[in-house]
């Protein structure tokens, strides 16, 4: 799988988001994902829901901290 973004569309304040760094992040979910559905065929549900709710927290307080990041760059570099 290839790693690099070639062209996306982004806002201004988004700019100095780390697309990169934001696509890892899916990619581990995805593994994750995956974790949970083993755990769940071996029969194991509760550790697969647990798997699943705690990374997706997780996801989200990433993702939100990078944009949060990206956006006082960008008001940064605009005053």
């Amino acid at each position: 799988m290839s790693k690099k973004v070639k062209s996306v569309r982004v806002p201004q304040e988004l700019e100095t988001l780390n697309l990169s760094k934001v696509i890892r992040e899916f990619e581990n979910y995805l593994r994750d994902l995956e974790s949970a559905t083993l755990l769940k065929s071996q029969g194991n549900q509760d550790a697969a829901e647990a798997l699943l709710r705690t990374r997706q927290n997780d996801l989200g307080k990433k993702l939100a901290k990078m944009i949060w990041e990206a956006r006082v760059d960008y008001s940064k570099a605009n005053k």
